[in-house]
């Protein structure tokens, strides 16, 4: 399986963000993960669209979860991308 490009959108000192990043570091034990965070407050187009979402996790340029991340729902999400 190549690697899986995972983009969570967050910014500082967020309590969910650091919980997201958590659920993230732990499946990339069970899947080929390529973790990347950006901060939203460092781009205007960003902030707009995502402020009061995040963290937002982006797999394979899909949103698939955000605000409080499910470990299962990203873990479903991955087995359906390996089909």
């Amino acid at each position: 399986m190549n690697r899986i490009q995972v983009t969570m959108y967050s910014k500082e000192n967020c309590s969910l963000c650091t919980k997201a990043k958590k659920v993230i570091e732990e499946l990339s034990k069970d899947y080929p993960l390529t973790l990347h965070e950006i901060d939203i407050y460092k781009n205007d187009e960003l902030l707009e669209k995502y402020q009061i979402m995040i963290p937002v996790i982006e797999i394979a340029g899909n949103e698939v979860e955000y605000g409080i991340i499910h470990k299962e729902t990203i873990r479903d999400y991955l087995n359906h991308l390996a089909k």
